[in-house]
């Protein structure tokens, strides 16, 4: 049990890292942009959807060495336990989508609901972000 929570520990603190140098990095580089606001925007929200594939990718690369150990649980539901099905898993949970059509089982479990939880938190302070970063350019032309 305290493997799974020093993983689960793990792959939340890396996506959390690459979430905030994400926006760090687009909050300096939209300014010294010079486009046009509609388009300094555009690269921030394509910035901020780059982050969060990644984030993705990085809970379903989890997911993929955790079942293949065996000892932490699986994903029920699954024809074969593929990187491109756990990236599925991944994408649905992490967006808190949640269809339904594959279950975690045993330890496992964990790591997917703090993905939900984590994924909810990443997608707010992007929100933000994009919110405060308009308010810079909205009456510019």
């Amino acid at each position: 049990m305290l493997l799974i929570f020093v993983i689960n520990t793990f792959v939340i603190a890396v996506a959390v890292i690459i979430h905030f140098e994400m926006l760090s990095r687009l909050s300096k580089l939209m300014p010294r942009l010079s486009i046009r606001y509609r388009f300094r925007i555009a690269v921030g929200l394509f910035g901020a959807l780059l982050a969060h594939i990644v984030e993705v990718w990085l809970f379903a690369l989890a997911y993929f060495m955790l079942i293949q150990t065996e000892k932490f649980g699986s994903l029920a539901g699954l024809p074969d336990s593929n990187l491109l099905h756990c990236a599925y898993f991944s994408f649905i949970t992490y967006t808190t989508l949640g269809y339904g059509d594959i279950v975690p089982v045993g330890h496992i479990r964990y790591l997917a609901g703090l993905e939900a939880l984590t994924g909810l938190v990443l997608i707010t302070w992007t929100a933000s972000f994009m919110f405060f970063e308009m308010q810079k350019y909205w009456n510019e032309d």
